[in-house]
């Protein structure tokens, strides 16, 4: 009790006015529970295994899952949150009516998930006591055409071809056939295709190979072997050779260990703010009220909150504009398909937000629905209306909640019936009790574990707080845990350049490992270049630490360890920019990095020999006096070399990107970009710029071209679909990296955005291509009545549809805008442009942009078609 007596006098502390009493019955009656159905050893070990890991600096999670509900896991410091005061329910975790193994699932910081499961090995009796889970991967629809295919022998190229045209988001091989037609066709071709297809459909979901369960652990009171068959893992490790399922089944002890990347988030950004200098957040004395938390997620500045990212989330939270915590713990229960798609999110948003009534069926419904508005959100929900008005035990209520999950007609008609009886007992108005319980049989089924969605909106409100108020720090330590993801990098990139955030390249004498935060920017960690491993930074770092700065190219060659740090690692450190605070170019340090080198072996060889020298004189280990040979002078790359080698060793841009001499054009003609396009809906037409690229080329059955590409700009990219008409006529644009807009269609699917090409022209064009008018900007004192017949010789020789103004600029008085008549309507072309600005001066015309048009949808005409009768 000792640890429940220390959480009594913090929420004491907290809340003068707590019922004690409350508290205090809610332990005892867990305790006996817990007792009673013999699981005290599972809990021991729980909170052994977690506080070793607080020990050691590994931050666990506040909880996960229906464990969040019991008090006496709370105060063995195993869960975070307060039960009672987040109306949490045990029975919810733990039912003594219906005997089941309890099941506390713990997120681990990534980083050190491992060091705790050695311990528990260590702790609890060693490999023979302790092991993971097998699992087993199994032939899923594009695995298995291209297994079978091998082993049949199909042509990989063809196995390839088929197994691309299967939809990421296709259940199984039927499910993909029926959504792309054309992969039986393509079967269709060759006897051999076809058996391939044949087999694949038969084999498809039987096991393909044994792996390690993410998670599941064992713990053991005798050997393993005497339970079960064990298996070695391909590291060695011992594992079980029954699966999760039927080693609950024998009756074994499970454990799951999970790692969550926000775990480390959050550590590295503490880290960040103390090496600032600043004092980081204590997350036990949290303020959950704190302004500026609640001023970042009303405005959905939620890129790398913690389940809070997603852009459909976005759109939910800005309609619902969260206040509280109690709001952010509803935005993870209601961000779901069903609450979604049955309406129940959209009468939670109107409700909050006093545009709809809230209206309780019985008085008794108030206290348990008011934090949802009269919403039946939760699964704790439903219980509690069960055992207000029809007498459930919260053991009963558990079955009730089981049911209506289950949607089990059998179990529900039979649960409506204790539930009438029940109503009847406490003369309960039967119409209303049923109306209640068929809303509660509607919305129950789609209710969330409470449990789980406060405990999870604790780490998510943790991490907005830190970017709220700790926004430089947060963003580096995101990009650090996505420094293999170049996708992810630029996605935070794009992040910093919101928020105002200057990301400074990788440098030799300035960058560590992981990215860093310097003078109020972020520093890229060299771990985020590629082929440096870690050994090469370490020897980076450690002889900058004991040496000082790197001079120049030779003489960082001549002091890191070169079998460590090779010639591609340097090529890779020129390219992305790390030597650029030597004063040099990276040019001339590309054409001498093989004499630098061998100068640098040459150095560290005779240092080598000179220590080893048992007749060299006293002054053992002396610098040895090579001359360090001169720097070509050679012009720096050229803009568009220099960036492509960048994106080369990063995988992104950093000290530019090839669109931004584009951006006044993207910003007129472009209305989404790679981010924005994910708000769409589905069937919208879009402009958008990048630079497009051919994924695969492909050939229809009537022998027409067609391309699957993709479009990249700063933030990311997006596939395109082109199809063989417009294939045709803008191909040439797909046989380089070219930077274009196109005009295409969104087609939407889950999260997935892919675009249906329907014009591609490169981006100078676009001016020309979407203008609709033309503006010439002319100053009434530097011109003359010369100006304007030249400027009407210019009109004539480009005729065209674009409606033309003049903006007359005249003193100190605002401009004159007068439209030309029809006569001078022009063409609008670089060429056009050119003869303008030699006349007006440059920057003396500009153009206005044309809508983007949405495609007509082919309209229904059943209420033109005539009747039987023939009228």
């Amino acid at each position: 009790m000792e640890g429940f007596e220390k959480k009594l006098k913090l929420i004491k502390a907290s809340d003068p006015h707590m019922d004690e009493k409350a508290y205090r019955d809610r332990i005892e009656y867990e305790i006996g529970v817990i007792l009673g159905m013999g699981f005290s050893g599972y809990f021991l070990i729980v909170a052994d295994f977690i506080e070793y890991s607080r020990k050691i600096g590994v931050p666990v999670g506040p909880g996960r899952g229906s464990a969040a509900g019991s008090m006496v896991a709370y105060a063995m410091d195993i869960t975070a949150l307060d039960p009672i005061e987040h109306g949490l329910i045990f029975e919810r975790f733990l039912n003594p009516s219906r005997i089941s193994m309890p099941d506390i699932d713990v997120d681990f910081c990534i980083e050190g998930r491992d060091k705790v499961y050695q311990y528990v090995i260590e702790r609890y009796g060693g490999p023979e006591y302790v092991c993971q889970i097998i699992t087993f991967g199994r032939l899923k629809a594009k695995a298995v055409i291209r297994d079978v295919g091998r082993a049949i022998g199909v042509l990989l190229s063809e196995v390839d071809e088929i197994a691309k045209m299967i939809p990421d988001t296709a259940k199984n091989l039927a499910a993909a056939i029926e959504e792309v037609p054309m992969i039986r066709e393509k079967c269709s071709e060759s006897t051999e295709k076809t058996q391939m297809l044949e087999i694949s459909m038969l084999l498809e979901g039987l096991p393909r190979h044994a792996s390690t369960h993410a998670a599941g652990v064992v713990v053991s009171d005798k050997p393993l072997n005497e339970y079960l068959p064990l298996y070695k893992g391909k590291d060695g490790e011992t594992l079980t050779q029954f699966d999760m399922n039927y080693v609950e089944k024998l009756g074994l002890v499970k454990f799951d260990f999970l790692g969550l990347r926000n775990l480390t988030v959050i550590k590295n950004c503490m880290e960040l703010i103390r090496n600032q200098g600043k004092t980081p957040p204590d997350f036990l004395n949290l303020d959950y009220t704190d302004e500026n938390t609640f001023e970042l997620l009303q405005r959905a500045d939620t890129t790398g909150v913690f389940q809070l990212e997603s852009s459909g989330m976005k759109d939910l939270i800005l309609r619902l504009k969260p206040g509280s915590f109690s709001d952010i713990v509803a935005l993870v229960a209601l961000y779901r398909p069903g609450p979604l798609d049955s309406g129940m999110a959209d009468t939670y948003v109107e409700r909050k937000h006093g545009r709809e009534e809230v209206v309780y069926l019985f008085d008794e419904l108030e206290p348990i629905l008011k934090e949802t508005y009269g919403v039946i959100l939760y699964q704790e929900q439903v219980m509690k209306i069960a055992g207000v008005l029809a007498n459930y035990s919260m053991a009963d209520a558990d079955g009730l909640r089981k049911a209506m999950g289950k949607k089990i007609a059998s179990m529900m008609e039979e649960h409506r019936n204790l539930f009438l009886k029940g109503a009847r007992e406490n003369n309960r108005d039967l119409k209303k009790a049923s109306e209640l319980f068929d809303l509660m049989e509607k919305f129950g089924g789609y209710g969330f574990n409470k449990s789980h969605s406060a405990a999870y909106a604790l780490i998510a409100y943790q991490t907005a707080y830190l970017k709220a108020n700790f926004a430089l720090e947060f963003i580096a330590a995101l990009m650090t845990s996505e420094k293999g993801n170049s996708d992810a990098v630029i996605k935070y990139m794009e992040e910093c350049r919101t928020h105002h955030i200057q990301v400074l390249p990788p440098d030799v004498n300035k960058s560590n490992a992981q990215f860093t935060v310097s003078d109020g920017c972020i520093r890229f960690g060299l771990a985020a270049v590629k082929n440096i491993g870690e050994a090469a930074i370490e020897s980076i770092v450690e002889n900058r630490g004991k040496e000082g700065d790197f001079k120049n190219l030779y003489d960082f060659c001549e002091r890191v360890n070169v079998g460590k740090v090779n010639k591609k690692v340097v090529e890779a450190l020129i390219k992305c920019g790390a030597f650029d605070s030597t004063g040099n170019r990276r040019s001339q340090m590309m054409a001498i990095l093989e004499d630098a080198l061998d100068h640098g072996s040459r150095i560290q060889k005779e240092k080598a020999d000179a220590q080893l020298d048992l007749f060299a004189d006293s002054n053992m280990g002396a610098q040895v006096l090579v001359s360090t040979p001169t720097l070509p002078d050679m012009d720096e790359w050229e803009d568009h070399l220099r960036l492509s080698f960048e994106k080369e060793s990063l995988g992104f841009y950093v000290s530019g990107h090839p669109m931004d001499k584009y951006e006044p054009i993207i910003q007129k003609f472009a209305s989404v970009n790679s981010v924005s396009i994910h708000d769409r809906t589905d069937g919208k037409t879009i402009r958008m710029a990048g630079t497009i690229k051919p994924l695969k080329i492909h050939k229809t059955k009537k022998g027409d071209m067609m391309a699957f590409a993709s479009i990249e700009d700063q933030s990311g990219n997006i596939e395109v679909v082109v199809f063989p008409e417009l294939y045709a006529e803008a191909h040439m644009h797909l046989a380089a990296e070219e930077i274009v807009i196109l005009e295409a269609l969104v087609q939407k699917k889950e999260n997935l955005v892919k675009l249906i090409a329907e014009k591609i022209i490169p981006i100078e064009k676009a001016p020309e291509e979407w203008a609709s008018g033309v503006i010439i900007k002319l100053d009434a004192e530097k011109s003359s009545l010369t100006t304007l017949e030249q400027l009407k010789t210019i009109l004539k020789k480009y005729p065209g549809e674009c409606p033309t103004y003049l903006n007359i600029e005249i003193d100190q008085t605002p401009p004159l805008m007068m439209k030309l008549a029809n006569d001078y309507q022009t063409a609008s072309t670089s060429c056009f442009y050119k003869e303008v600005e030699d006349l007006v001066g440059e920057g003396g015309i500009e153009t206005t942009c044309a809508p983007v048009k949405e495609k007509q949808k082919p309209r229904k005409n059943w209420k033109n078609k005539k009747n039987g009768n023939g009228n």
